[in-house]
């Protein structure tokens, strides 16, 4: 008889330990199915948050000529050559020589200037800069010259120079 027991002990053993890897295996895979699940849904739901407003549709570009204006960098010797076009919610009127007013050129030229010469060239030589120099610029052109709706900002030429 003892020589029976150690068999159904190992016999009872080798059901257990088969029945423990089976629950551990099933556990695992639950929390590989969760940890999935969680992984998609949240990358998903960040998709969405981060799509930005779609932009209104911009109905004319308005060209304006090259800017060359000192950057605020401290020693004052650093230069940027800017190249902008504005993207405007309605078409621009056409003018004659009598209502060359009508385009407030002058006061969107002096708005970009005062925007510019705030900035360093550490700043404008990042992308990041970049994208905050448009945003700032659009802002300003909406505040100062309503009329235009400007609604995009295209840089055509970009170059700092130190």
């Amino acid at each position: 008889m003892s020589q029976e027991s150690p068999s159904i002990k190992n016999n009872s053993e080798k059901g257990a330990s088969k029945t423990s890897i089976v629950v551990v295996g099933g556990l695992l895979a639950v929390a590989l199915l969760a940890a999935a699940s969680w992984f998609l849904f949240s990358k998903s739901r960040a998709e969405t948050a981060e799509k930005p407003p779609a932009a209104p549709a911009v109905k004319e570009v308005m060209h304006l000529e090259s800017f060359v204006v000192n950057l605020a960098d401290p020693p004052g010797d650093c230069f940027l050559r800017l190249g902008v076009d504005l993207g405007l919610g309605h078409p621009l009127k056409a003018h004659s020589e009598k209502d060359a007013g009508a385009v407030p050129t002058a006061q969107v030229r002096d708005v970009v200037l005062g925007v510019l010469t705030t900035y360093h060239s550490a700043d404008l030589l990042a992308p990041s800069g970049k994208v905050k120099l448009k945003e700032e610029l659009v802002k300003s052109l909406q505040a100062a010259v309503p009329e235009l709706e400007v609604r995009e900002v295209y840089f055509t030429d970009f170059l700092v120079q130190r």
